[in-house]
């Protein structure tokens, strides 16, 4: 072995370049993903916050969302989308509105009054508490929009929005964020809620 090559086994000069080199990824992608992390924990915070306030104001008679919209349920999406926008950029967005008579029917199926043959679900003839007031039975008792007084409104809100970071490229992950915020809020006592029929069909 000549004198040059064992220099050059010897050599350690720029081994450092290689050794970071073999880590730079594995640092970069780690980086990358607690910034991905972070700002999806803030866009959701930012985007249940929205909804818990405009459901507030949403609660009252007449409420002023400064918002444009023909009825109070384009005016309530039109605010938790303006307030959701300030963190989210190129977002769309499904938002549904739904109310109840109160908490215990939310998600849930219309009451037996009677229950002839004791089977513990409807069959016709079966007398029901007719909550959503359209005269059959239903699996469940929610009628869509913002209701009336005393009224238990449910919010759903599902954001969807590319990545704010390309992190989806490197390892598995959707491309997009999507960020689901949901309230349940009782509307003030403006008036005489009303009251359901109990319907026999």
């Amino acid at each position: 072995m000549t004198r040059f090559a064992r220099n050059l086994r010897r050599d350690e000069r720029g081994a450092a370049i290689v050794e970071f080199a073999l880590v730079l990824v594995p640092m970069l992608l780690f980086i990358l993903g607690g910034f991905d992390l972070g700002y999806q924990a803030y866009l959701r915070s930012v985007v249940q916050g929205a909804l818990n306030d405009v459901s507030r104001t949403g609660s009252l008679e007449g409420p002023q969302l400064n918002c444009t919209g023909a009825t109070v349920e384009l005016q309530i999406e039109c605010a938790i989308k303006a307030r959701s926008d300030l963190v989210a950029r190129n977002a769309t967005y499904t938002i549904t509105t739904k109310n109840f008579y109160d908490f215990s029917t939310v998600g849930r199926s219309e009451k037996l009054v009677t229950d002839y043959n004791s089977n513990g679900q409807y069959d016709t003839g079966d007398c029901f508490v007719d909550l959503n007031g359209n005269g059959s039975f239903d699996t469940s008792a929610g009628r869509t929009g913002v209701g009336g007084a005393d009224d238990v409104v449910f919010y759903t809100v599902k954001l969807i929005m590319p990545r704010l970071f390309p992190i989806h490229k490197f390892i598995t992950a959707t491309p997009n964020y999507e960020i689901n915020a949901t309230a349940a809020v009782r509307n003030q006592p403006y008036t005489t809620q009303q009251t359901p029929s109990t319907v026999c069909v």
